[in-house]
Formats: C-alpha cells, structure tokens, sequence
C-alpha cells in the first residue's frame, strides 16, 4: 500500500505519522504544506472543498496530517491506514 502523507515536518502529530508509517512498512509520499507555496494552495483548496474536513474546517486545527490512499480517499485517521 501507498500512502501520501499531507502535513507539516513543523507538525508533532505528522512527525509520529510518519514515524508509524515508516515502522509498518507503509510507502509514502510526503506533502510539506510549508515548505511549497503551490503545495499550501492545493491543501487550503482540499481543506475548504473535502468532506473530510466538515468537522474540522471551523475550528481552528489545520487538520495535518492527511492521509490519501492509492485510490484518492482521503482520512484523518493515522489508525485507518495502519
């Protein structure tokens, strides 16, 4: 399986995805929203479009990490893709 990973190396939580994903084998792909300016245009776009984020888009979280499958469905859940 193949995962992108949406986030931020300034982020805790997506530093320990990483870390999780990197200890299960799970090839990955990472986004760096702050490292790219194009790359932080494409995240606030899926962030205010994706239904994922309904919970999240009002609040003040970011909602990083993101994970997207092979198939383009996207989680919030690290357990999901573990």
């Amino acid at each position: 399986m193949k995962v992108t990973v949406i986030g931020s190396h300034l982020c805790p939580d997506t530093l320990y995805a990483l870390h999780r994903l990197m200890e299960a084998g799970v090839q990955t792909d990472f986004v760096d929203i702050l490292s790219c300016h194009n790359a932080l245009k494409q995240y606030l776009k899926l962030r205010e479009e994706s239904d994922v984020y309904a919970d999240v888009r009002h609040t003040a979280s970011l909602g990083i990490p993101c994970f997207e499958k092979e198939d383009g469905t996207l989680t919030l859940d690290l357990a999901e893709i573990l």
